[in-house]
């Protein structure tokens, strides 16, 4: 394990940070990026190597994975964690917010995975860990543009995941539940900012107040650390499961999507916001 070379992406907070930290304690050799490069320095202070590094930006992209090869040969755990989510209604969010949305969450990913499978490659060895969520397999009121990210991550990884099965290379994804992070207010006041008003205010409105009280719960929530626990169990399995689901309600989601017709788990969703 202490030989593995990992790369976190998105590891100024979050799921990201708590990933890095437990591979670090698991002894990987552990670089860590983000565009907040000073926000890592608790990461670095355990002996991880943070790197500046924005997921849209190409030139960005290619000199941590040049970095690290210079250094020490090449990825051989590859987690990506960096994305994020705008809420809104698909009339409301202009289209450059949206394709920013798959920038992150798609292309970014995949052009960073794409610079790292040469050395996995050739060394017929690697995991790529892509975290997706229980929105790549269901759906919420506003949430178009961030489900439709996460549900083509889950595609995405399916399909890559047949094509490099003949170097061993090992696709996982991870699909986290409700986890304490800043979401609620990240994901509320941009949402509020253009669809609080208008045909869709209502919708908004409540579903701003709904995601408040129901996160700022006791026990609605699970902590980061799940997650980092189960990219832990993945990077140590010989043969990974191909999704791990874990966090708060996750499960029981995901059961809800599969068993559930169409219109009835649409209701399941809208109670949300009138409970």
């Amino acid at each position: 394990m202490s030989q593995q070379i990992a790369l976190v992406t998105g590891a100024s907070s979050g799921i990201g940070k708590a990933t890095a930290k437990q591979l670090l304690a698991d002894g990987l050799t552990v670089y860590v990026v983000a565009r907040r490069v000073e926000k890592m320095d608790d990461l670095k202070e355990l002996g991880a190597i943070p790197l500046k590094m924005d997921i849209t930006q190409d030139d960005d992209i290619r000199a941590v994975v040049d970095t690290i090869t210079q250094q020490n040969g090449g990825v051989d755990v590859l987690v990506n964690n960096a994305g994020y989510a705008i809420y809104g209604a698909v009339e409301d969010i202009p289209i450059e917010d949206a394709r920013r949305q798959f920038e992150v969450n798609i292309f970014g990913l995949a052009r960073l995975t794409q610079l790292v499978l040469p050395h996995m490659r050739e060394k017929r060895a690697g995991k790529i860990i892509n975290m997706s969520s229980v929105g790549g397999k269901i759906y919420t009121l506003l949430g178009a543009w961030y489900h439709a990210t996460k549900h083509a991550l889950e595609g995405w990884s399916d399909a890559l995941r047949l094509e490099l099965a003949p170097f061993d290379i090992d696709v996982v994804i991870i699909e986290p539940g409700i986890i304490q992070t800043e979401f609620a207010d990240v994901m509320t006041q941009p949402m509020l900012d253009v669809s609080g008003e208008g045909p869709y205010g209502d919708l908004a409105q409540q579903l701003a107040k709904a995601s408040h009280e129901n996160f700022e719960k006791e026990g609605n929530s699970s902590p980061p650390e799940v997650i980092a626990d189960l990219v832990s169990k993945a990077v140590k399995a010989s043969n990974p499961r191909t999704r791990y689901a874990g966090g708060k309600f996750a499960r029981p989601l995901l059961l809800l999507r599969h068993w559930l017709p169409d219109k009835l788990f649409d209701r399941v969703t809208m109670s949300f916001i009138r409970s």
